[in-house]
């Protein structure tokens, strides 16, 4: 686990302890570090605004201020059959890991009930095919999150290989088909391109610049963002 993932989990599981907070050592044991390692690890989280305090006496220890916590999102079990039917649906969807991520959240915080009786629910409900986008979809996903240009290989509707930098504007479906939208520095316009045609792509170091949504064009009327 390298330090950036070692920080998250710690504030995590933080989040997770509550008032109870952890200590060092059993931190370090979960994590297989050692309890310098933690302390430097909640010194970097402190100085970075993150409200952890020590606790004194025997079992002393770090725990995150309430304020900065956030009460568990609670789903009925129906709620997130809900949830898990539309990621096996959209597996090939922006952010469809993301989701998965999010979803795995949600039932963690569930309880043994709810839990089991979510996955009873769920072996009744079948999604045949539907499989994930491999490593390009990640790159571009992050392109856009990051506002940077992307370098990708494209084939065409005619098999035609092309490579591009592109500036990500939004994603878009329409019909059965996810699309990129995107001003393509090689071309100097706008670009619609197929999510699935996608064969590989670099982010780069450069920044995409703000262009007027205009020079994409007008969505059409029953079109509608993602809320």
């Amino acid at each position: 686990m390298n330090r950036t993932d070692r920080l998250h989990a710690v504030s995590e599981e933080l989040r997770r302890a509550g008032g109870r907070g952890r200590t060092a050592q059993r931190l370090a044991e979960w994590l297989e570090v050692s309890p310098r390692t933690i302390k430097r690890d909640i010194s970097a989280l402190q100085q970075a605004g993150v409200p952890i305090w020590a606790t004194a006496g025997p079992r002393g220890g770090y725990v995150l201020d309430s304020a900065a916590t956030l009460p568990p999102v609670n789903l009925t079990p129906a709620q997130a059959v809900a949830v898990a039917v539309a990621l096996a649906g959209a597996t090939d969807a922006p952010f469809a890991a993301d989701g998965r991520a999010a979803l795995e959240k949600v039932m963690d915080v569930m309880g043994p009930a709810a839990r089991k009786e979510a996955e009873r629910l769920g072996g009744r409900v079948w999604v045949r095919g539907g499989r994930g986008r491999p490593g390009p979809a990640a790159v571009v996903e992050e392109a856009l999150l990051r506002r940077r240009v992307v370098a990708i290989r494209y084939r065409d509707g005619e098999g035609t290989v092309s490579r591009r930098r592109v500036e990500p504007h939004l994603l878009a479906r329409t019909g059965d088909r996810w699309y990129l939208i995107a001003w393509c520095q090689d071309r100097q316009a706008p670009r619609w391109f197929r999510w699935d045609r996608i064969e590989a792509a670099d982010l780069t170091t450069e920044t995409a610049p703000e262009r007027d949504p205009e020079v994409y064009g007008t969505p059409p009327p029953d079109a509608h963002a993602v809320r």
